[in-house]
């Protein structure tokens, strides 16, 4: 008995009545919004689907990646991947943080070695130091005859 059947059978045993909303989400089917803005919400929320799957299809190659073959590389494009996603809200931070320790778990049982960063950081300048401003005289006041 597929989904839509039990519906109908609780329906007509039970006699209460689906709304009609209701009835075509049971058949897979997504009703359009009349109200502009709904309508936008509508097209903003596909358009983040889309982009939040294809992070997570990144992810997971990454990680399967890893797994497969585990290398520095592997590893460090493993993390930024993860950080990425937390940092997009796909994957809860807590999560990321668990998966990033279970990867260094990993990749230290497989015996990576982790790659030392790219980014070197530069010495800070100092900022020039600024000269106190000149105080102005007084403004001469000037007396009526």
């Amino acid at each position: 008995m597929t989904v839509w059947q039990q519906v109908i059978y609780k329906t007509e045993r039970y006699r209460y009545s689906l709304t009609p909303n209701t009835q075509l989400i049971i058949r897979g089917i997504t009703p359009m919004p009349i109200i502009k803005s709904a309508k936008k919400r509508v097209k903003v929320a596909r358009k983040a689907t889309v982009r939040n799957a294809k992070t997570k299809r990144s992810l997971k190659t990454a990680l399967k990646s890893f797994i497969t073959k585990p290398t520095s590389a592997s590893h460090a494009s493993a993390q930024s991947k993860l950080d990425k996603a937390a940092k997009k809200n796909v994957v809860h931070k807590n999560k990321v943080a668990r998966k990033k320790r279970q990867l260094a778990k990993a990749a230290k049982a497989a015996g990576v070695k982790p790659t030392a960063s790219a980014k070197k950081v530069a010495p800070a300048k100092k900022a020039p130091v600024k000269k106190p401003a000149a105080k102005k005289a007084p403004a001469k006041k000037t007396t009526k005859k």
